[in-house]
């Protein structure tokens, strides 16, 4: 009995490492610079969002920012107070090869609730309002059928809000910006809002085997 018991553990072991493996079968590639593709979107805080979605496998990059407004170089404190028009948003360089649009939609779901308007918890203004920004008539497809699934699929009660906008400028937000999150962890936003996102963030998508081995 016992030895049937060891036989029994060592298949499931089997199966969870045959798995992971299938997961990991395209997400393990060498991302191609040639191939890279950029997508621009709008979750509520960009310090989360951000920290988030540069730690996947098949990004290179993911940098905060504002889209949608009618002011040049817009600063945050003009951002903050809702009159320039803009969201906080994070444009994301990817290699479509090892993540697909549609993994970087589910997400961007994940990461905020689409349900809420102009607001994100605590967070409230048209700044924090959630959209994404398309490029052409086939992304803008590819963008309505995200939100449909996603909306199908439960995961959040109620109607989505999620803006569809064409994609005109995107403002790099100030340096301090960028990578907000690991350089100050403890800062009291951070510490009760942004860190456990980011935790329950890890533990989901880290199963699936899609982040990079270092941010596990």
């Amino acid at each position: 009995m016992k030895k049937f018991f060891i036989i029994l553990i060592s298949f499931f072991r089997l199966i969870k490492i045959l798995k992971r493996e299938y997961l990991n079968k395209t997400i393990n590639l060498k991302m191609d610079k040639n191939n890279f593709q950029q997508i621009t979107f709008g979750g509520g805080c960009f310090w989360c969002v951000e920290s988030c979605f540069n730690i996947l496998k098949g990004v290179e990059s993911a940098i905060s920012g504002y889209s949608g407004g009618h002011k040049d170089n817009p600063t945050y404190e003009e951002v903050c107070t809702g009159e320039t028009g803009h969201a906080e948003v994070v444009q994301i360089t990817y290699d479509p090869a090892i993540i697909s649009y549609e993994q970087l939609m589910d997400i961007f779901f994940f990461l905020h609730d689409p349900t809420q308007l102009n607001r994100q918890g605590n967070d409230i203004g048209n700044q924090y309002r959630s959209v994404i920004y398309y490029k052409d008539d086939a992304e803008k497809a590819k963008a309505e059928e995200a939100i449909k699934a996603s909306q199908e699929s439960g995961r959040w009660s109620g109607t989505y809000v999620t803006e569809l906008t064409p994609f005109e400028k995107f403002w790099p937000a100030e340096q301090y910006h960028q990578g907000y999150y690991n350089e100050n962890p403890t800062q009291p936003y951070c510490s009760a809002v942004v860190g456990p996102k980011i935790q329950k963030f890890k533990k989901y998508f880290g199963e699936l085997g899609m982040l990079e081995t270092d941010s596990q």
